[in-house]
């Protein structure tokens, strides 16, 4: 098991980033919140990690607390939620908020991230009930350093495919962009505002 992984960010494009590793380069999937306070490819972070064995594939996901990576395995364990829709729900709330709505049974807020039906928020509710009794502050840290950011495509189509890869219709991940702020620049400020919007649809 891959516990965690300190090295060099070398590529971040949601939901994915690559990390090398003593000369290995590490493909992550992560949470879409965790783009928001990565430094500069270049830098080095350090991220918790959970390995996910397939017949067809390793996939590595990367968490920037133990909090979420503790989250994340305990909505593994709830009956028809896979990795995607584990890192969906990490994606579209905090930790925080996916407690409160466990506790509230606050169902319609759970069934705004995509991919989460009516019949799965309230699996969650009853599944969860009990599992996130308990959930302690965790920390981790990401370190800051030097470094620059590659060239890559627009910041607009970096969010539209993060967004599109998050399980948003391409019509509406449309619509959500055209909304945010001309003023926005970066990636990771439209992947927020955009998911601000649809939270309060």
């Amino acid at each position: 098991m891959i516990g965690f992984l300190r090295g060099r960010l070398t590529a971040k494009q949601p939901p994915q980033l690559v990390i090398d590793v003593g000369g290995v380069g590490y493909e992550v999937e992560a949470p879409l919140p965790l783009f928001y306070d990565l430094p500069p490819a270049g830098s080095e972070i350090t991220l918790f990690t959970q390995l996910i064995v397939r017949e067809d594939a390793h996939i590595l996901f990367g968490f920037r607390t133990e909090r979420d990576r503790r989250l994340f395995r305990e909505l593994l364990k709830v009956s028809n939620v896979g990795p995607k829709l584990a890192l969906a729900l990490l994606s579209g709330m905090t930790v925080d908020n996916f407690l409160l709505c466990i506790e509230s049974q606050d169902v319609d807020t759970l069934v705004r991230i995509p991919g989460v039906g009516r019949k799965t928020a309230e699996r969650l509710v009853v599944e969860m009930k009990d599992r996130v009794k308990g959930f302690g502050e965790m920390t981790a840290v990401i370190a800051a350093g030097g470094g620059t950011q590659p060239a890559n495509v627009g910041p607009q189509a970096e969010a539209f495919s993060a967004l599109v890869a998050l399980g948003y219709k391409p019509a509406e991940v449309t619509r959500l962009l055209k909304a945010v702020d001309a003023s926005v620049q970066t990636t990771e400020e439209m992947i927020r505002k955009a998911l601000q919007a649809a939270a309060v649809k």
